[in-house]
């Protein structure tokens, strides 16, 4: 089944960038990033910046707005079954070029996991002046990790937003 990316949540004051994969069923139904429940993603960025979460999702784009992160995906397209990355074909990436040109003050790139890092690295070029980093994936799919462990790689966004 085609899926097509979800908006960016990008403006112009946005200096970090966190992109996954594709968005999840759920994400594409309710057009909202990470709204499958089982993901910790929300989770775990109220707590590296010790805000009170909130299942609001105008509070958690509220939150990214804050401290200067965008969301997007780094696949426009692609066919998968479900919403695990381990099924997709026939991709077809973003376009970065012309993101970095529109928004020039994005300086950091965060994957949201490896499958994320893999696709960028398979279809594009990193551009100047941007350091990239890969982060665990926060999906309840990825038992590998403990949410504690996740959440400790994690804080190098806070860390990185919180510096500048």
């Amino acid at each position: 089944m085609l899926k097509k990316a979800l908006h960016p949540l990008i403006d112009n004051s946005t200096i970090i960038l966190i992109m996954g994969t594709m968005a999840g069923e759920q994400s594409i139904a309710k057009q909202q990033y990470y709204a499958n429940r089982g993901n910790l993603f929300w989770k775990i960025l109220f707590s590296i910046f010790e805000e009170e979460f909130s299942a609001s999702y105008e509070d958690r784009k509220a939150l990214v707005q804050k401290y200067n992160i965008g969301l997007w995906n780094v696949l426009q397209s692609c066919k998968r079954e479900g919403s695990s990355d381990a099924t997709i074909t026939e991709e077809t990436i973003n376009d970065f070029e012309s993101l970095h040109q529109q928004y020039p003050n994005i300086k950091y790139v965060f994957f949201e996991s490896k499958a994320a890092a893999k696709y960028f690295q398979k279809h594009t070029i990193p551009q100047e002046g941007i350091i990239y980093m890969t982060l665990p994936s926060t999906s309840g799919l990825n038992a590998g990790l403990t949410t504690a462990e996740k959440t400790a790689q994690w804080r190098i966004v806070a860390e990185t937003a919180l510096s500048r």
